[in-house]
């Protein structure tokens, strides 16, 4: 059956209509017939499972009494749909329908279980319209998928008893007595008294109101690290009878802090949610959390979206770390979405790290959160002493400190740390010698055929010819493009190459590395090398007696808008895993910025993350603004931006652009032949005030370019952090 929709929101007078090849109809005009329905609520309004944006809206079915009881909101179903059965979610029963036909009925429901509740649900709109996506793309990331076996054990009449998940009765009681803290009223015992605001912030939780705070940790290892102050977070606000939900980077940080939970919690009110561990766990730990029987949801991305019951708290750790960006269309950050949730459910917010992003250094200079940090006695207890070989005095005293891989301070740092524990060293890269740059100006070696990296080929670097990292093409001839120059050398030496040269210098040192695939979540306390690519830093219990961050300059010249920012975000994720000064915890810096070095010499993230953001609200760049990214063939991408702009002009609103601008892609990511052109991006730069509209006309424009079934579509994407 063919049914004209209606006008789409935000289209512009005058413009065609599109058809839809639907059985069931959008709410537009007619009362419901048809034998056998309902005898009550007989339309259900269903959101079907479709990545399509012009299919982004809910269509109205008819209930059939054979489906009556078990056709809830926010359970499964499938529906008759251009002649297929198609998946989706009942988001509501109605009493009338105004389609303007006789609806198709529901074809089955999948599941009883009501696993979308209205708040995610909620959610997910929101997410969509400040993204410009779909909302099922949201929901695909929220719901995790079926597992049906689960849901016979646990609903078997689509009724989720938290009796049946059995709570772990050997877990501490709720009280925070079992390690002799006070949560209710911190005092000195708690780790939260050594920060301003602190104490402050756990009696808000534990009132039960909602306070927001942007946390600086100062320590990342032992019982005074960051995962113990999330813990003591969540259980104050567990003690006001409410939920919460901890979102982290990745599992080595999920581990800890989920140790940290249970040390204070019950095992049965802590859910674990993440992909990782399999779809079985996770929707195990799903249905506990919708089921009541957990209270706090702790995971990566997808966790954010957990329908915990009367949420009190969201918390977000490390919300520099791009593996907080779904890696899915429509890219949302998990930040954004628990400040979207936490306003949303009137519910606290706390984001913490050891930095400061510049998102969250506008949100504390706005007003919107308090900074949560340590007094300068506290930091100069706790904090390690940093050096910077690059400075004027080290100069002085060891002139080839420069240009030497490891500077002379760097190694006498190794050979002390060495007699009183392990010794961190933080590389840019994995591998063994990745990167060439010209000696002469020591500007990156770029092939003449696509523009891409040269290096060193082999699994050793054995080759002696330089080869394209993108398209394999030798370079037996390069010449630098900046000097005329003809001479390479390493840029970057890997963590293997590392590794191998430390060895030799310290014989008899163990020495262990932690990149690639081979990243380790911890080390033992023991007197050993541990070489490991940035990010990838495990954690020694005790501390590291001292830290090399190695390759600063190679993380500063990254062709990114953020490379000075994600730097010293990664330089104090190091720094915060080494010992304090009064028990000879010494860092090592080789980089030459002043402003990022200087920011880790003083321990002052919040400094540098003002200094960046005035920076950047001076020049109009994220996050003073928001930025959306159109990526395409050029023909598509100027007739996308085009009908965008003409939308735009008729409320009178113009917008600040840019490109579109060739891409320097992979070889396995260029456009293939069949492709139209080469592959260009426009960016837009999006105002507060009208990021509202903007990304409404957004989401209209790339639902009319979706309808039509172009050859050659583009990508959307907003508040990207790699698209500078």
């Amino acid at each position: 059956m063919w049914a004209v929709s209606p006008q789409p929101a935000g289209s512009a007078p005058g413009e065609p209509q599109q058809l839809s090849l639907l059985h069931g109809f959008p709410a537009s005009a007619a009362q419901v017939t048809g034998p056998a329905l309902a005898a009550d609520l007989p339309v259900a309004r269903v959101l079907i499972e479709s990545s399509l944006p012009h299919l982004d809206r809910p269509f109205d079915y008819s209930v059939p009494a054979a489906l009556d009881a078990e056709a809830r909101p926010g359970v499964r179903v499938k529906v008759k749909f251009n002649g297929q059965e198609l998946a989706g979610y009942l988001l509501d029963r109605t009493a009338t329908s105004d389609a303007g036909h006789p609806l198709v009925p529901l074809y089955k429901v999948v599941s009883p279980v009501p696993v979308l509740t209205p708040a995610v649900a909620g959610l997910a709109g929101r997410i969509a319209a400040r993204y410009a996506g779909t909302v099922s793309d949201v929901l695909r990331v929220a719901v995790p998928p079926r597992m049906a076996k689960l849901e016979k054990e646990y609903a078997p009449e689509g009724r989720l008893d938290p009796e049946l998940f059995g709570p772990d009765p050997s877990g501490p009681e709720l009280s925070g007595s079992a390690t002799g803290v006070s949560l209710s009223s911190p005092g000195a015992g708690s780790v939260w008294a050594s920060y301003r605001n602190g104490p402050a912030f756990l009696a808000h939780l534990g009132a039960g109101e909602s306070p927001r705070a942007v946390l600086t940790a100062l320590q990342g290892y032992g019982p005074g690290g960051w995962p113990r102050l999330v813990a003591e977070a969540v259980a104050a606000v567990r003690l006001s009878g409410r939920g919460a939900v901890v979102v982290v980077p990745d599992y080595r940080d999920l581990d800890r802090v989920e140790s940290a939970l249970l040390e204070l919690l019950p095992a049965g009110d802590v859910a674990r949610l993440t992909a990782d561990d399999g779809q079985t766990p996770r929707y195990r730990s799903f249905l506990r959390v919708l089921s009541g029987a957990a209270g706090v949801a702790v995971g990566t991305r997808s966790a954010a979206y957990a329908p915990v019951h009367n949420l009190g708290l969201v918390v977000c750790w490390d919300d520099g770390d791009d593996l907080h960006i779904e890696q899915r269309s429509p890219y949302a950050h998990s930040r954004e979405v628990l400040l979207l949730r936490a306003g949303q459910e009137g519910a606290a917010c706390l984001l913490a790290a050891h930095s400061r992003s510049t998102e969250t250094e506008r949100l504390v200079e706005s007003g919107w959160a308090r900074p949560v940090e340590a007094e300068r006695t506290v930091i100069r207890r706790t904090a390690p002493r940093v050096l910077n070989t690059a400075d004027s005095y080290e100069l002085e005293h060891d002139p080839l400190a420069r240009i030497a891989r490891l500077p002379g301070a760097a190694w006498r740092a190794a050979k002390e740390g060495l007699e009183r524990g392990p010794v961190l060293v933080q590389v840019a890269r994995a591998g063994y010698a990745p990167s060439l740059v010209c000696e002469t100006c020591r500007e990156p070696a770029r092939c003449t055929a696509c523009s891409g990296p040269l290096a060193i080929a082999g699994p050793s670097g054995s080759t002696a010819v330089p080869q394209c990292r993108w398209c394999s093409s030798p370079a037996p001839a390069w010449r630098c493009g900046t000097c005329n120059g003809v001479r390479l050398r390493r840029g970057a030496t890997g963590a293997l190459r590392t590794a191998e040269e430390l060895g030799r210098a310290f014989p008899g040192k163990p020495v262990i590395t932690s990149s690639g695939d081979q990243v380790k979540a911890t080390v033992p306390d023991t007197k050993a090398l541990v070489v490991a690519t940035v990010g990838a830093e495990p954690v020694a219990p005790g501390g590291y007696a001292a830290a090399l961050l190695l390759d600063g300059d190679s993380l500063l010249r990254r062709e990114n808008l953020r490379a000075g920012e994600d730097a010293v975000r990664r330089w104090f994720n190091a720094a915060a895993l080494v010992r304090p000064a009064p028990e000879g915890g010494l860092v090592v810096i080789t980089a030459d910025d002043a402003a990022g070095v200087g920011a880790l010499l003083r321990w002052d993230p919040a400094g540098y993350a003002g200094r960046e953001l005035a920076l950047r609200q001076e020049l109009q760049l994220p996050p003073a603004v928001r930025v959306a990214s159109i990526t395409g063939v050029r023909t598509a991408v100027g007739h996308f931006t085009e009908a965008v702009q003409q939308r735009l002009a008729a409320h009178g609103t113009v917008l600040r652009t840019a490109g579109p601008a060739p891409l320097m892609l992979p070889a396995a990511s260029r456009p293939t032949p069949r492709d139209s052109g080469e592959e260009v991006r426009t960016l837009l730069f999006i105002p507060y005030a009208q990021a509202a509209d903007v990304t409404a006309v957004l989401r209209a424009v790339k639902a009319a370019a979706a309808a039509k079934r172009s050859d050659d579509p583009v990508q959307l994407r907003l508040d990207g952090v790699d698209v500078l």
